[in-house]
């Protein structure tokens, strides 16, 4: 029999058993989506132009009616400044970072990632032979850590992943640390894969800053986003990847090679969810909400302590106090308490901790915590 890859072992499974539906009557704390049904206008948008025939082949970088729009956006927005031809609209946000590493690195190159991380850059580093190097972060809420960063150089060193804000730890990197990074990844010569798929939900006082703002980070800077989280458009599976022209060529020789380009008939609905800022901030504002009630009633469970989640949907909560590890806690809470949660350890540097998502109603997040106080109690 032919050989399998010879990287498919070591590439691992992330979240994914702990990502699956659970008994019902369970409550999940795991999906990183939002609990909204994409907007009805923007569903329509998609059906208008099925029914309308746009089913054929467009340009592999996506429509340039789209990119056009998704460059104004950026720049109002974030202050990014990128030529609309700098932009590929790509089939999700996962595919862009992959198009990322794929493009610009070589096997045997180090990927700096600023752990606990989500576990789908490792998988994707491994699969084109190149390295993680989970440098931990600064344990007092989940910011870098200079020193270990300058630790983890070596001359292999060739990316830095920034993720904020952030998944899994909820936490959202000031302006001086952003600025830092870049001035870090200058020094060192390395590319800055730039995650922002979560740009849009900063809740104090920090919100997200582009690398691409300050000197030396436009040139080096690959910003990454789509519209699965701020959107609620999870299965539509549209993303994007921008950034300067010499690395983009590549991107865009991915992109032809890999998927043509994302879905012709989604791509009007993209450009229309761009306007769409009433139903974004609605989300926004509810999101902000949930993630004031689940710290009202993680604070009333004494076995655990939770760190102020300051950005996205996720909050960590320190379960060492309990004496389990994180899957021994992740699989009681399960069978015991009827509550899903992911468990660090599945992460380089996250034993002891476990990570909820908010993304759900408000009465589930109440139960789940209510589940969660009784079981600990009856211990």
């Amino acid at each position: 029999m032919p050989k399998l890859n010879d990287n498919i072992d070591s590439v691992g499974r992330g979240f994914a058993d702990f990502l699956a539906p659970p008994p019902e009557g369970v409550i999940r704390f795991t999906v990183g989506q939002p609990d909204f049904v994409t907007s009805e206008a923007i569903r329509e948008k998609a059906v208008e132009e099925i029914r309308a025939g746009n089913t054929f082949y467009t340009r592999s970088a996506g429509a340039p009616s789209l990119c056009r729009k998704l460059s104004k956006w950026l720049d109002v927005q974030f202050n990014i400044e990128v030529d609309e031809e700098e932009i590929v609209i790509t089939p999700g946000c996962k595919q862009a970072v992959f198009y990322g590493f794929l493009g610009l690195g070589n096997p045997g190159d180090e990927v700096l990632l600023l752990a606990p991380a989500w576990p789908s850059y490792s998988s994707m580093i491994k699969h084109l032979s190149m390295v993680p190097v989970h440098v931990p972060v600064n344990m007092d809420g989940f910011h870098p850590d200079f020193s270990a960063l300058q630790s983890a150089i070596t001359e292999r060193s060739k990316f830095i992943v920034i993720n904020s804000p952030n998944n899994p730890t909820g936490a959202v990197y000031t302006e001086e640390e952003v600025e830092s990074l870049v001035a870090f990844a200058v020094e060192h010569d390395l590319w800055i894969l730039d995650d922002m798929i979560y740009a849009t939900m900063a809740w104090g006082d920090s919100k997200y800053t582009s690398p691409t703002i300050f000197s030396g980070g436009a040139e080096r800077t690959l910003t990454i986003g789509g519209w699965s989280k701020a959107w609620a458009m999870t299965g539509w599976r549209l993303g994007y990847i921008a950034g300067p022209a010499s690395a983009m060529k590549a991107i865009h020789l991915c992109q032809s090679s890999i998927a043509s380009h994302a879905p012709t008939f989604l791509m009007p609905a993209a450009e229309f969810a761009l306007g769409d800022d009433e139903r974004r901030l609605e989300m926004q504002n509810s999101f902000a909400n949930r993630r004031d009630v689940i710290q009202e009633e993680l604070s009333t469970i004494p076995e655990i302590d939770f760190w102020e989640p300051e950005g996205a949907f996720y909050v960590m909560i320190d379960i060492k106090r309990t004496g389990m590890s994180s899957i021994e806690f992740a699989e009681r809470a399960l069978s015991e308490a009827q509550v899903q949660l992911i468990p660090c350890s599945l992460m380089p540097h996250g034993e002891g901790m476990c990570r909820i998502s908010y993304a759900t109603n408000i009465a589930n997040i109440k139960e789940g915590c209510h589940r969660l106080r009784n079981w600990l109690s009856g211990l």
